[in-house]
């Protein structure tokens, strides 16, 4: 038993589960004998729902997660060679499958709107950072994760390929028309980092609207409920109050009915003797 294998183990259980199961770990490893594997289990942190919600992706929906990765590798290796081409396909191909895997972290159920906002948020940093890609394939998040900017992070020097050489004529002088497509490359790499960042800010800006949308929807079901509730629990202390009076009434009326019992009694008892006294006096 290793600490890879334990931590794929924790992270795949619901965050209401975490502690009790980390401690059972603990426990094991203690009992094992491996007592550096203990403290470093116990080190684990206990995921938010947010992040559980991404390593179940990982481990439920490992197609449609790669797909979206696979979308961000090619997303990150279109900026670093400015295809402005490959940069708008790869655009609207990253808004579908972003979309696809976000929904399906929301069919399961149990987000709040603001955890499906840190999924989302964990997703978008995923296409752009190869680092957070990582982290979300192996599925053992704790927390979710975010990245500043429209643009991809930078390649690394391991995964970027050499540049390509300045076109130049035998004397070291710039080819005819070199300068003039190199322009125009810029040019047009400049546009597609607009329409990027224009594409992402409309996103954003939906998502947001989305977001006010159900928070005010929440806020008035709240104010409902608050306003049904404040009102049972009137009526049942009202219903409790007059409960608990007819029950002093019945109380009362049962102890009457037994005293009235009592009298009748002793009245056919009177009435009985008052009649063998008038037949002797007869």
């Amino acid at each position: 038993m290793d600490l890879d294998e334990v931590a794929g183990r924790l992270y795949a259980v619901p965050p209401a589960e975490f502690t009790a199961a980390r401690a059972a770990e603990v426990r094991a490893a203690k009992e094992a004998g491996d007592v550096r594997l203990s403290r470093d289990i116990a080190k684990l942190r206990k995921p938010t729902v947010s992040a559980w919600a991404v390593n179940r992706l990982a481990r439920e929906h490992p197609a449609e997660l790669a797909e979206l990765l696979g979308v961000g590798e090619r997303l990150r290796a279109a900026w670093q060679a400015q295809d402005a081409e490959a940069l708008a396909e790869l655009t609207r191909s990253r808004g579908e499958a972003t979309a696809k895997v976000a929904r399906l972290a929301r069919q399961a159920g149990g987000l709040s709107a603001a955890a499906a906002s840190e999924v989302d948020q964990t997703l978008d940093a995923a296409v752009v950072d190869a680092g957070a890609a990582d982290q979300v394939r192996a599925g053992r998040l704790a927390k979710p994760l975010s990245y500043s900017g429209f643009a991809p992070a930078p390649a690394t020097a391991a995964s970027t390929a050499p540049a390509a050489a300045p076109a130049t004529a035998p004397s070291g002088e710039p080819r005819p028309g070199a300068r003039g497509r190199g322009r125009a490359g810029k040019d047009a790499a400049a546009e597609a980092r607009a329409r990027a960042e224009a594409e992402a800010r409309q996103a954003r800006e939906a998502k947001e609207a989305k977001e006010a949308r159900k928070a005010k929807e929440r806020a008035e079901a709240e104010a409902a409920h608050r306003e049904w509730a404040e009102a049972l629990e009137s009526v049942t202390r009202d219903h409790d109050e007059r409960a608990e009076k007819v029950a002093r009434l019945e109380r009362k009326l049962a102890k009457a009915r037994k005293r009235l019992e009592e009298v009748r009694q002793r009245l056919e008892v009177t009435r009985r003797e008052e009649r063998h006294a008038r037949r002797r006096l007869d």
